[in-house]
């Protein structure tokens, strides 16, 4: 079986048609006709001869298909006595949409021209809107990831959140293309998410300004005593073009262990996965093994003798999806790098797509994928080596800067403002939820060590300041960033003596 390059999307795949053996005559209209054309193309059906002409009848010649013949009187019966005249491009549409939601495979979906160009935009050098990855669950629009430095990012926006609305529009049961087409937006634009977190389904809603996600897959540093870090957002068409030219400038910046950063990383294109490997898994060794349906598998070998040279960590979290684990499961199961943090997301299968004429797209599960040594991760996920969690205060909600919060106040936000004072050292009081004297006396400490406006209320610069300075204190505290260091320090203790 040959497997196209995409894990979570691809272009045309052959056009298996059957071969005719039985064959039935149709007279209809010109715009019945269409709708068999419709209908038959996207069954793979093979057409024979068609002549279409204004009033006139035409004659098609098809492979008869017994199966078809409900849809055929469900779209006559509709045709006829709906009440109101019916659309037949919507009909159809919906048909195609209906038999693909009836797979019940999340990762498959029917897209119209207007979702698939939405699609191949989140894959090229921007777009506009909130920048995060999600997907249709049991009826549920779940967030992936966070895209880095993005809109959902800087609002809180966590991996398994649950969006429920969107500009106080229900959401619930639609699918994931449904429900970018009312996320994404104008830059600029504002738009209110009501979203459910966590085992208890806290809700909370954020106001959200759109804004230019660039596709910057990338993002180096340098960290002390030669460890770099190197952040890896997504696997998007020059992500090992970036990958290489980090490398590089940490190369030349005195790299001598490596921290690859996948966490919430949701995936993207196979080949990109398998390109990255390449620099770390043994030539001759297996990066990933795809299965059909009929049990045939297709192995995919390390080719390259170059490779990284330096000692080397994985960081993996619950957003970690799709590509990002086919990396991380060839770079630990082949080449021995250990992966620190969180269990994986766990998407273990391969989706392609088919093209219409008309620029509509089906996208659907081809294969599913293996690790080197035939492990299965789909709803299981990775286990890290050292599994490492963030610490709580990473989980607290976002505060909008557009409320106002001051004595006597009383609410969850509250809650969270206190609970990030106390990260920072200013105390707050009680973390109860409930603005005393004490909470204003920790936000005038804080206002005043950041030379902003010493008013006691929390709201505007002062909102914004509170969790920026949250975030950094996040980055500089890291966890499992400190664990990998701990893990590469000891590994060159280890080959120097």
């Amino acid at each position: 079986m040959k497997v196209v390059s995409r894990l979570e999307d691809e272009n045309q795949t052959k056009d298996n048609s059957p071969e005719p053996n039985s064959y039935i005559h149709i007279k209809k209209f010109k715009f019945i006709m269409l709708i068999f054309i419709l209908i038959f193309a996207t069954a793979g059906v093979t057409l024979l001869a068609l002549s279409l002409g204004g009033e006139s009848p035409a004659n098609v010649i098809i492979q008869e298909r017994r199966e078809f013949s409900k849809l055929y009187q469900a779209y006559d019966e509709l045709d006829k006595n709906y009440f109101e005249e019916v659309n037949s491009e919507e009909l159809i549409n919906g048909a195609i949409d209906g038999m693909v939601n009836a797979l019940g495979d999340p990762y498959s979906d029917y897209m119209t021209k207007e979702e698939n160009d939405k699609f191949e935009e989140s894959i090229t050098s921007s777009f506009e809107g909130i920048g995060a990855e999600i997907q249709e669950r049991d009826g549920n629009i779940v967030v992936v990831s966070p895209i880095k430095d993005s809109p959902a990012e800087k609002a809180g926006i966590q991996p398994n959140d649950k969006i429920i609305k969107v500009d106080e529009k229900n959401i619930q049961g639609m699918s994931s293309n449904e429900a970018v087409l009312l996320i994404r937006g104008e830059k600029g634009s504002k738009v209110e998410l009501t979203i459910l977190r966590g085992e208890k389904n806290k809700e909370i809603k954020l106001t959200l300004t759109r804004a230019e996600i660039p596709i910057n897959t990338v993002y180096a540093e340098m960290l002390e005593d030669g460890v770099a870090k190197i952040q890896v957002t997504s696997f998007s068409q020059h992500t090992d073009e970036e990958l290489e030219e980090a490398l590089t400038e940490m190369k030349d910046k005195g790299m001598t262990s490596l921290i690859i950063d996948l966490r919430r990383n949701p995936g993207g294109l196979l080949d990109q996965a398998i390109s990255l490997s390449e620099l770390f898994v043994p030539k001759g060794q297996k990066i990933v093994q795809v299965e059909d349906r009929n049990g045939v598998v297709e192995e995919t070998i390390s080719r390259t003798d170059e490779k990284i040279d330096v000692p080397t960590v994985m960081l993996i979290d619950e957003g970690s999806a799709s590509a990002s684990e086919i990396l991380a499961a060839a770079a630990r199961e082949a080449a021995n790098i250990p992966l620190i943090g969180v269990n994986s997301f766990g998407k273990g299968t391969v989706q392609t797509q088919k093209k219409f004429s008309d620029g509509s797209n089906v996208k659907y599960t081809i294969a599913k994928w293996l690790t080197p040594d035939g492990n299965w991760i789909h709803e299981k996920g990775i286990k890290p080596d050292y599994e490492v969690k963030l610490p709580e205060y990473a989980n607290l909600p976002y505060i909008s800067p557009d409320d106002e919060w001051k004595v006597s106040s009383s609410a969850e936000e509250v809650k969270a403002a206190e609970e990030m004072l106390k990260t920072l050292d200013y105390d707050p009081g009680k973390v109860d939820g409930f603005f005393d004297e004490k909470t204003k006396k920790a936000i005038e400490k804080f206002q005043k060590d950041e030379k902003l406006e010493v008013t006691g209320v929390l709201s505007g610069d002062t909102t914004v300041k509170l969790m920026t300075k949250l975030s950094e204190h996040l980055i500089k505290d890291d966890p499992q960033v400190k664990k990998a260091v701990e893990v590469l320090t000891k590994d060159k203790k280890k080959k120097a003596s």
